[in-house]
Formats: C-alpha cells, sequence, structure tokens
C-alpha cells in the first residue's frame, strides 16, 4: 500500500475519532467550562506523549532546537485559536451554523497552500472542495444565512484551523513527528490554561467536585488519549505523505462521523437534505484522491464507448 494512501487512511480515522466523541465532549463542557477542559485535556496529552518519549523515543528529544520549538509553537498557537474562537463563536450563534462556517476551512486550505507553501491544487481537489462545501451547507445549516458576530469570530476559527493544517504541512517533513507534536500540544494546554483564568472561573481545575464526575472523567480520558495525542501525533507524521488540501478534505469528514454517532447514540433522525450532504462530502472527499489522467482517462473511455 502506497504511503499517500496509508496516510489518507489514518486521517479519516482521525476524523472519525474527532466526528464520534463530539456528543462526549459537549456533555462534559456543559460541567467544566470549556477552556478549562481544553486546557486539562491537552495536558494529559501532552504527558502522555512525554512519558511515549522518554520510553521509546527518547532520541527525538535529543533532537529538540529552537527551531523545532519555535515551530511547534507556532502550529499550536493556531490550533488554540481554532478551539477558542470556535468556542466563544458557540455563545452567539447555533452550532449548526458553527458547524458549517469551521468546514469553510477546507476552502481555506487550498488558497493558503497556494500563498504560503506555493502549491498549486489540482483541479479534481479543487473540484473535490467544492462538492464537499455544498455537502456541508446541506449537512449542517437550515434556510438562514443571517451572519452575526458569532459566526464572524467562528470564522476565524476556520482561518486558525486552516493554517494550523497548513504549518503542520510545513514542519512535519522537517522534524521528529512525536516531539513537534508534544510541543504542539502542550502549547494549546499553557494558552487554554490562560484563557481560563482570564475568561472563565480558575478555580474549576481544584474542583474536584466538577473533575471527578464520571461523565467529566470518561471524556478527558478519551479526548486526551485517542483524540488528541494520538490524534495529532497521527496527523504530524501522516503530513508528511500528503497534501494540505487532501488533508482538509479528510477532515470534513468529521460532521459526517458526528452526526452518524447522534443518529446512534442519542437517536437524532437525519433527514435528506443532511444525508445528501453526508453524500456530497464523501465524494468530495473521493474526488481529491483521483489524479486529473484518472478523470480524464475516465472520461475518455466513456466518450470512446460505442453507442
Amino acid at each position: 500500500m502506497k504511503k499517500s494512501v496509508l496516510a489518507d487512511l489514518s486521517l479519516l480515522v482521525v476524523a472519525f475519532v474527532w466526528g464520534t466523541t463530539f456528543v462526549i465532549v459537549q456533555n462534559a463542557i456543559s460541567t467544566l467550562p470549556p477552556h478549562a477542559f481544553n486546557a486539562i485535556r491537552f495536558f494529559l496529552a501532552s504527558g502522555l506523549l512525554f512519558v511515549l518519549l522518554l520510553l521509546f523515543f527518547r532520541e527525538q528529544l535529543q533532537a529538540l532546537s529552537k527551531r523545532m520549538l519555535a515551530s511547534g509553537i507556532i502550529i499550536g498557537v493556531w490550533l488554540f485559536g481554532g478551539y477558542a474562537f470556535q468556542t466563544v463563536g458557540l455563545l452567539y450563534t447555533t452550532s449548526s451554523k458553527a458547524g458549517f462556517i469551521t468546514g469553510l476551512s477546507i476552502v481555506l486550505v487550498p488558497l493558503f497552500s497556494l500563498l504560503l507553501l506555493k502549491q498549486r491544487p489540482k483541479w479534481p481537489a479543487v473540484t473535490g472542495v467544492l462538492v464537499a462545501t455544498v455537502g456541508l451547507y446541506l449537512l449542517t445549516l437550515s434556510d438562514s444565512l443571517s451572519l452575526n458576530k458569532g459566526d464572524v469570530l467562528v470564522f476565524f476559527c476556520a482561518i486558525c484551523f486552516a493554517l494550523q493544517i497548513i504549518f503542520t504541512g510545513k514542519y512535519a517533513p522537517s522534524y521528529p513527528a512525536m516531539a513537534l507534536a508534544l510541543i504542539q500540544i502542550f502549547t494549546v494546554s499553557v494558552l487554554s490554561a490562560g484563557a481560563s483564568l482570564l475568561f472563565e472561573n480558575g478555580q474549576t481545575f481544584l474542583n474536584a467536585e466538577v473533575l471527578f464526575q464520571n461523565h467529566v472523567l470518561w471524556a478527558l480520558f478519551i479526548t486526551a488519549g485517542p483524540a488528541t495525542a494520538l490524534a495529532f501525533l497521527a496527523q504530524t507524521i501522516c503530513q508528511r505523505f500528503t497534501t494540505p488540501t487532501r488533508v482538509a478534505l479528510i477532515f470534513a469528514m468529521e460532521p459526517v462521523f458526528a452526526a452518524l454517532a447522534a443518529f446512534i447514540w442519542t437517536e437524532e433522525v437525519l433527514g435528506i437534505k443532511a444525508l445528501s450532504g453526508c453524500l456530497l462530502i464523501f465524494i468530495g472527499m473521493i474526488l481529491s484522491e483521483l489524479q486529473p489522467e484518472q478523470l480524464l482517462g475516465a472520461f475518455r473511455k466513456k466518450k470512446s464507448v460505442p453507442q
């Protein structure tokens, strides 16, 4: 199996984990404020990666340098910005609109790839982006297209997530994956703790009655390990072998998996429009995997078949 195919499949698993843990996280942050939750989540994840580094990949610690630290911090800042803007934006807009606007990062990634990395996306990937964007609209939005300040904040979140993908693609090939992921994740933990102290009740970190509730502990356990430490490590490794545009399209499957998880666990019924949106996102992801010559060859072959 090609490394690029294996990388894309691994990233699809990451999108699946993020999508299926959405309900768990939503339940937890109803008790533990979002910035505090993210601070603890990312701190535990960075602790897990640090232990793995000490036990199995100690040579990566020896490769630490000022440039690697700066690169990991840059990625971490954009990742924190994505979570922070989304959290605040949700105070003023609906989750469906936030889901759609966050998903617009798949449109921004090819643009930033061209501007910052000088990577011109191939036309099947651009077509896939447009198809998936329509799918996101059908999956997440109602008929309302009016904008408010929450929508603007969530759009900044989409910019941050897009830039996190871009800079991961830029720096991942140059540094050891686990060490770079550790720096990124620890940066998010520190910035989230600062945001919690500034905008939330900082004593939440020390409130055992909140932290040791079963649904909070379960959410922290699931998100710190599979959904943070392993997920962002996988992204850091896999972006060595695939393009930022394809990564963005694969991550567009997250709301599809979230919708399916809501259907299975909370019996939330998906309508025809939402199902059509899921299908279009999936088609967009498949298009991004194809090479221009494959599509042109299939079209010419079909055209040459006698009627």
